[in-house]
């Protein structure tokens, strides 16, 4: 059974992989730089565009040091690991293949996003007047080289753990404007990628059926 179980989500893991890194692949050398392209998806309401973030899912960053990036690319190194473990630890106990499933979900997002960070720097070339590559107060100076003028800028460090992650997935719809609080706003202005959509289901599914996967012994 639990080798059954392996190949199983291993399977699926490594299926989500494949799709995250072929889209990130495909729509970062397609899709033009200023983030302007889009196609529009299930009418208009979900839009596939263009953009790099320097930090976490949804593109939450943790500032402009060296040191920031490169914490949340060990940080999330580690977090791998603990969920890797965490995973043939229950699989060894029993644990139901839908919660191994849930959970693989998880990992399968976390590796994702640790891929572009770790080799993306090794695969495309450097840029430093793509803005995503810039960060100012980075302290780390660069030459912005364009037809009609060169100018200076502050860019990110680059190299093994400091990549961008792609992002690709817009919520493209506002509120209702009689609802409290959210009335007019946008639905959801992160810009997200599959890893990221993968991390969601799988905590989704967790905190749903927590009862379930949790059971509370009984006295």
């Amino acid at each position: 059974m639990l080798r059954k179980n392996i190949i199983l989500v291993g399977a699926l893991i490594a299926l989500i992989l494949f799709l995250d890194q072929w889209l990130k692949i495909w729509v970062k050398t397609s899709f033009a730089q200023s983030g302007e392209d889009y196609i529009d998806l299930a009418g208009t309401w979900l839009r596939l565009t263009y953009v790099e973030n320097q930090g976490m899912a949804f593109g939450t960053t943790f500032g402009s040091s060296i040191w920031a990036k490169l914490s949340l690319s060990i940080f999330r190194v580690f977090a791998i690991g603990g969920i890797a473990w965490y995973w043939y630890k229950e699989a060894k106990s029993g644990k139901s293949i839908e919660f191994l499933i849930a959970v693989g979900f998880v990992f399968a997002g976390a590796v994702g996003n640790l891929i572009d960070s770790m080799f993306y720097d090794f695969i495309f070339k450097f840029d430093p007047c793509l803005i995503y590559n810039q960060l100012q107060g980075s302290g780390i100076k660069a030459v912005c080289h364009t037809k009609f003028l060169d100018y200076p800028v502050e860019v990110r460090k680059q190299g093994f753990l400091f990549g961008n992650v792609v992002d690709m997935f817009q919520f493209n719809f506002t509120w209702p404007s009689w609802l409290p609080i959210l009335g007019g706003k946008e639905g959801f202005p992160a810009i997200w990628n599959l890893a990221d959509g993968s991390i969601t289901v799988g905590v989704v599914m967790i905190l749903i059926r927590q009862k379930t996967y949790f059971p509370k012994e009984k006295k």
